[in-house]
């Protein structure tokens, strides 16, 4: 296996399909602002994802470019975290979600900045503009809805005492990740958790909500082995590929 393509593939899927998601909320924001600005988020992702499997294929050496890889692979082989593919729920839902993923993604890209790798060290200088703005935006959200009023707190504690379990996979590590660290072209978990935390700890409290102390945590979707969520996901992503191979826009 090359263990580069395989993390490419695990960033890429990560926000391919957390993009998707957050294209489902285009013309339903609770604002107009807040809409156009769901929007663009997920043009980010999209754009972050289509830069990445574009390199995954490049490495791969296969002939895959990154709309087969986007579009027509199975299930079982995306490795995105489970995280990304949970539904949105409410805007509340969707506004945590959006936060504990950013607060990963953006101690990984400052990482990978210094990537040994030159094109995955540009495709993170690019993304981690973005992604500064992504946190911004939903922390600022967190806390308006966590220290706003009775329901607004009580709802957002609810959606993060339900996605909390699904966040200890984002610091998933193996031999690929391992291999990679020592070649100095991935980012060390460890300390990106320990970032993560820290940001996490901070926006909650000021949100004044409470990390669950329930202990439950689930992973698998970097193995490739997902809740039942994301196959409706690609049924919809691949409609089109599917429907006439070889379509290009």
């Amino acid at each position: 296996m090359n263990s580069l393509f395989e993390y490419l593939i695990r960033l890429g899927d990560d926000s391919l399909i957390l993009g998707h998601r957050m294209s489902e909320w285009c013309g339903h924001g609770p604002i107009l602002e807040e809409d156009i600005a769901m929007t663009n988020i997920s043009l980010d992702l999209i754009g972050q994802a289509t830069n990445l499997l574009k390199y995954a294929g490049e490495v791969e050496g296969k002939g895959r470019d990154e709309d087969e890889l986007a579009f027509l692979r199975f299930d079982r082989d995306y490795k995105n975290v489970l995280l990304v593919e949970q539904p949105n729920g409410d805007f509340g839902m969707t506004m945590m979600r959006q936060f504990l993923f950013d607060a990963y993604r953006k101690p990984l890209f400052e990482a990978l900045v210094n990537s040994s790798d030159e094109q995955l060290s540009a495709i993170a200088v690019k993304s981690l503009k973005e992604t500064k703005y992504h946190l911004k935006h939903s922390a600022e959200w967190v806390i308006r809805l966590g220290d706003g009023t009775e329901e607004s707190k009580q709802r957002v504690q609810e959606s993060l005492d339900t996605i909390w379990r699904y966040t200890d996979e984002l610091f998933f590590t193996d031999d690929i990740e391992k291999e990679l660290l020592e070649n100095g072209m991935s980012a060390d978990l460890e300390e990106i958790k320990v970032a993560w935390m820290e940001t996490v700890n901070q926006v909650l409290s000021e949100a004044t909500l409470n990390i669950p102390d329930h202990g439950w945590q689930h992973d698998g979707g970097r193995r490739g082995m997902h809740s039942e969520h994301l196959g409706y996901i690609l049924a919809e992503l691949q409609y089109m590929q599917r429907a006439y191979p070889g379509m290009e826009w």
